[in-house]
């Protein structure tokens, strides 16, 4: 066997390892979504059951767009951590963890969004032999789909605060921190989304 077949006989079974491994860790990943969602029915209150079941649902979107393992994995921790965060009220106890959440979970959402734009083929993901305008295209896509993302969150958070939880913190400043963060978030997860790409003939 030549080292080319022996190199494509090596990459099908990574393939397959991948395939297999990661996405038992994604299902414990929603598994803990779905118990999140019946420990805060039962012993929280109906807005974060609520919450919470929307972050369940949110956790099958990648599974659903056969995204990669580490970007299902990661999203779905990222949107747990966030959710309960907010339940257990931490933003208001660790001053730094609401832009590190808007930074993490805003990039990743924009991720899993652009792959689902990939999936409906308005636009290409970069591979290993893509082109710099491939390239700076999925960082520009990411990070504007990043930004609708992230002033959507900004509109959830004033909605929940108007119409459901008036404890929830919402102000001028802490919107625009929170869209810096959210934005920056997604042009580091379009950057890192060129480099996984070229170094993986797999993805997307």
């Amino acid at each position: 066997m030549s080292g080319a077949q022996r190199g494509a006989v090596r990459r099908a079974s990574d393939a397959g390892e991948t395939r297999r491994h990661p996405l038992v860790r994604a299902d414990v990943v929603r598994a803990a979504a779905g118990l999140s969602v019946l420990v805060a029915a039962l012993w929280i209150g109906p807005v974060a059951a609520a919450l919470l079941t929307l972050v369940l649902a949110g956790t099958f979107v990648p599974r659903w767009l056969e995204a990669p393992a580490w970007l299902d994995v990661s999203y779905g921790v990222a949107l747990l951590c966030a959710a309960w965060a907010g339940v257990l009220g931490l933003y208001e106890q660790v001053g730094w963890l609401d832009l590190a959440v808007h930074l993490a979970a805003t990039g990743l959402a924009a991720l899993v969004a652009q792959l689902a734009i990939v999936r409906a083929r308005l636009v290409s993901w970069p591979t290993v032999g893509g082109t710099r305008r491939d390239r700076v295209g999925m960082v520009l896509v990411t990070t504007t789909v990043g930004a609708a993302l992230a002033v959507a969150w900004e509109i959830a958070e004033w909605s929940g605060h108007r119409f459901l939880d008036p404890t929830i913190h919402v102000g001028y400043d802490d919107t625009i921190s929170d869209l810096a963060a959210g934005v920056t978030g997604s042009f580091l997860a379009g950057l890192l989304a060129v480099v996984v790409a070229r170094r993986d003939e797999r993805l997307p």
